[in-house]
């Protein structure tokens, strides 16, 4: 009896040691699978961040991910494309400032050498055409009528460096991926930048204009409203628009007078803003920025009346009359445009491009000319004005009138007078 309550006693403890054993590896398996469950769980929540992170991201429609293929293939092509100009920005003068500028007659015989490969090139001097610019015109216009296809254009900056733009249409959307190559101190070049954004909306225009604008950072994200519009030519100006568009209407522009946003001629020139004027055609006439500290107490009579009247046809009296006129001193007044006597606006900075030129029976000639805004409204004809010159033989000319067609000056914002007595 003693000998079978031992060995039930031994049998009891083996019992229970196996029961504890067992309960003991199935709290640790317990364990284990709960702490692989909250890691499969915080995975899965890091996961759907991330995707929603992404998700977001991808609908701002900027700073969107860059293929490897596509970053490879940008920085490829950027690295041949500098080697070509290599010889050309070597040679150049760059001058002694730490920022390089090079000279339109460099940045030009970039373009053509670049041209040789068949890419579209164009550059950032005003009124340049693209080269191979038949490349962009098929795209796009593959691209309304709902083909998908890519097509890459160059831009040669003034500093030598390049930038690498490549469209490309999925059929809906249209996504631009930028990259940038530039010259180091050591005369090798590397890569500056690349990205990809999607284009909110664009349109082609029958004048050849590629007007678009990229999704960019929007309130209440960033403080100020960040510009992604972006106007490229694509269907080139001739030579005689071209050069008629930087003699005659370049130096003027939209702001600072109303020469050619207001409507006006030989019988009606009282509203001309002769003050105003007056820095405009001094830049015209000798090539260089107005000075207004040679003038600190006015501009004088002479001065003042004399390359007036060599722009329009108006007598120094009737520029008495219209302008602001100091008559102790026989000096014109003078202000710098600013907060106090302007408003910045988006036409204002729009830039004039001749389109047509017509010659008349009475010897004088008609520019069909066209406002193009690249900032924000983004527009390649703001307004169509008819502006009336007559070149003289030794390659003067003056205005004579100027018309705003279609009622566009009731789009313009109100001009804005220099001076007021």
């Amino acid at each position: 009896m003693e000998l079978n309550k031992k060995y039930f006693i031994v049998l009891m403890i083996f019992v229970i040691g196996c029961f504890i054993c067992a309960c003991g590896k199935e709290d640790n398996n317990a364990s284990e699978s709960l702490v692989e469950d909250t890691k499969e769980s915080a995975y899965i929540e890091k996961t759907k961040v991330v995707e929603k992170e992404a998700a977001e991201q991808w609908a701002k429609g900027y700073d969107l991910p860059v293929d490897e293929q596509e970053v490879k293939e940008a920085e490829n092509d950027c690295i041949t494309m500098m080697e070509l100009i290599f010889d050309i920005y070597e040679g150049a003068d760059k001058g002694t400032a730490s920022n390089v500028t090079l000279s339109d007659e460099i940045v030009f015989e970039m373009q053509k050498k670049l041209a040789e490969t068949k890419y579209s090139i164009i550059t950032l001097i005003t009124y340049s055409n693209m080269e191979n610019y038949e490349n962009v015109d098929k795209f796009l216009t593959e691209c309304k009528k709902g083909e998908r296809g890519s097509v890459v254009v160059y831009e040669i900056h003034s500093d030598g460096g390049i930038g690498r733009i490549k469209y490309i249409y999925d059929g809906t959307d249209m996504y631009v991926v930028s990259a940038g190559s530039v010259w180091n101190k050591n005369g090798k070049s590397g890569m500056s930048y690349i990205s990809c954004s999607r284009i909110k909306e664009w349109k082609y225009t029958d004048k050849g204009w590629f007007c678009y604008e990229l999704c960019v950072p929007e309130p209440p994200e960033v403080s100020e409203i960040v510009d992604g519009s972006c106007l490229i030519r694509v269907k080139p100006m001739t030579e005689e628009q071209r050069e008629i568009s930087e003699r005659c209407v370049q130096g003027l522009g939209y702001q600072g007078q109303n020469l050619l946003c207001s409507n006006w001629n030989a019988e009606n020139m009282s509203e001309l803003d002769y003050n105003g004027m007056f820095e405009y055609l001094y830049g015209m006439k000798y090539g260089e920025k107005f000075n207004s500290e040679d003038y600190p107490n006015g501009i004088p009579k002479e001065e003042f009346e004399s390359l007036i009247m060599e722009y329009l046809p108006i007598t120094a009296e009737q520029i008495r009359e219209y302008a602001a006129f100091d008559e102790e001193n026989q000096t014109y007044l003078w202000a710098r445009l600013g907060c106090f006597n302007y408003a910045p606006t988006f036409f204002g900075i729009s830039l004039p491009e001749v389109i047509a030129i017509k010659e008349n029976e009475d010897g004088t000639v008609t520019l069909t000319v066209e406002a193009v805004c690249d900032m924000v409204i983004c527009d390649d004809a703001v307004i169509t004005h008819e502006l009336t010159v007559r070149f003289a033989e030794d390659g003067s000319f003056q205005y004579l009138g100027n018309e705003i067609l279609n009622d566009g000056i009731m789009d313009i914002p109100d001009y804005q007078y220099r001076i007021r007595e």
